[in-house]
């Protein structure tokens, strides 16, 4: 199955875990303790088998809920509308600031996104600029954490 992203860069990929796999059910339980919104994603950032950064898009600036949700904005757009959303406060961007403040080397890293089904242009550019090898989403996130998919999950992920 062809997997049709708003966005993915040339020669990268996205590879897919089950929540069985422990850096998944970091990136879900990070997510849940983290998040102040609805839409609640988190990124952990993996090297040489331990976490070396985490971030989290609903902590924050979301102190007083999300403009975008508020205002049913489509994914990937509206992101100047909401401080918490901005590039620079999304999970993958969080995750990778984390790491470096903490004195970690991003380069050959592996990150795992919880709650997102694509990554956006900034995040891709900010993940190949740190060196991050891979990019791993859960399994069927393309339906889970997609708002215009029918079965979502989204408001109900922790359930």
């Amino acid at each position: 199955m062809t997997i049709p992203y708003p966005y993915l860069p040339a020669g990268r990929s996205i590879e897919y875990v089950r929540l069985e796999n422990p850096w998944m059910a970091a990136a879900r339980d990070f997510a849940k303790e983290n998040n102040t919104i609805r839409h609640v994603g988190a990124a952990v950032i993996v090297k040489d088998g331990a976490i070396i950064g985490r971030g989290s898009i609903g902590a924050g600036p979301h102190t007083n809920g999300c403009e975008r949700e508020k205002h049913n904005v489509p994914t990937g757009t509206g992101y100047e509308l909401c401080a918490g959303c901005g590039y620079e406060n999304h999970s993958e961007a969080s995750a990778i600031r984390n790491a470096k403040e903490s004195g970690a080397d991003t380069k050959g890293a592996d990150l795992y996104l919880w709650g997102h089904w694509w990554c956006c242009e900034p995040c891709w550019s900010t993940m190949i600029d740190a060196g991050i090898k891979s990019v791993y989403l859960l399994e069927g996130s393309e339906k889970l954490f997609n708002k215009s998919d029918p079965d979502n999950v989204i408001g109900h992920q922790f359930e």
